[in-house]
């Protein structure tokens, strides 16, 4: 096993954004707070071209964060040893501060699904995620932080809070955490519980990484709230103060503006991250 014991604190604590292709020329003439970008890892695969280009001039200027969407970490099967393959060839290129994953599954035989699907939280899930990881860490020789999800459902078989297993996967791994706080915010608001008191639980001293985004409002059958993890709107009011919560508890730490869908122009994504710094100085 990769020994990752020490905190993953290679990204500044600062401001950074999600990159898009058409903010490149923006970002670089005039980046505002973001001293650093998250990429996803599976649109960099390739083996040249622009986003390859483009992503070597921004490593020049900026901190890069990989942030992988297809390992399916919670997955039953074994790890897809090429696309682990492919993403060992990026880092080993780019050498990222930070490389990141879900804590999710999405494949299913020989099927890959196009989603980020929930895992129960027992001592069966614990063991496989933990094997995962400890495979990924060992081929990549850099620790991996792993994002806590957003929730629409708990299941039944449930043995672990969300907390605890994350916890209990630091301590067989030694992988760090992303501390996704929108997605705190949707699974708390889905299933009828404190945001803060998650955060109170959460093994804040293993964050490497710490996100916001933005999310859209639904109601279930029920008539109760229902909120979707989309990236594609600005960060809501109760985010930022479930952000300045969570840094009063972490104290000063890497903070990244996700907007994936419905993507702004320059001047509107800086305008998100420079609130976002405003709560990192506070």
């Amino acid at each position: 096993m990769l020994d990752t014991s020490a905190r993953f604190d290679r990204l500044p604590n600062a401001i950074g954004v999600g990159y898009k292709p058409q903010h490149f020329n923006d970002l670089r003439a005039d980046p505002g707070p973001v001293a650093w970008v998250e990429v996803h890892a599976e649109n960099y695969m390739g083996d040249g071209g622009r986003p390859l280009a483009q992503l070597a001039a921004l490593s020049e200027e900026f901190a890069i964060s990989v942030h992988g969407v297809g390992l399916s970490i919670g997955g039953e099967t074994p790890l897809d040893a090429a696309h682990l393959a492919r993403l060992k060839k990026l880092c080993d290129w780019i050498n990222p501060a930070s490389f990141s994953e879900h804590l999710a599954w999405s494949t299913h035989g020989s099927e890959f699904l196009n989603d980020l699907l929930p895992l129960p939280y027992t001592s069966a899930t614990l063991t496989r995620v933990a094997d995962h990881i400890n495979q990924v860490q060992d081929v990549l020789g850099r620790q991996m932080l792993l994002e806590n999800p957003s929730s629409y459902l708990a299941f039944a078989d449930s043995t672990l809070s969300e907390t605890d297993f994350l916890a209990e996967l630091t301590h067989r791994t030694h992988c760090g955490l992303l501390l996704d706080v929108n997605n705190v915010f949707i699974s708390a608001t889905n299933l009828d519980q404190s945001p803060q008191a998650y955060i109170d639980a959460f093994p804040t001293d293993k964050v490497g990484e710490i996100h916001v985004g933005g999310h859209d409002e639904d109601q279930d059958d029920n008539g109760a709230p229902l909120l979707i993890d989309s990236h594609g709107k600005p960060v809501v009011d109760p985010v930022w103060a479930l952000l300045d919560y969570t840094l009063a508890q972490t104290g000063p730490a890497p903070v990244l503006v996700e907007w994936d869908n419905d993507v702004p122009d320059w001047p509107t994504l800086k305008a998100e991250a420079a609130r976002a710094a405003v709560a990192l100085s506070t």
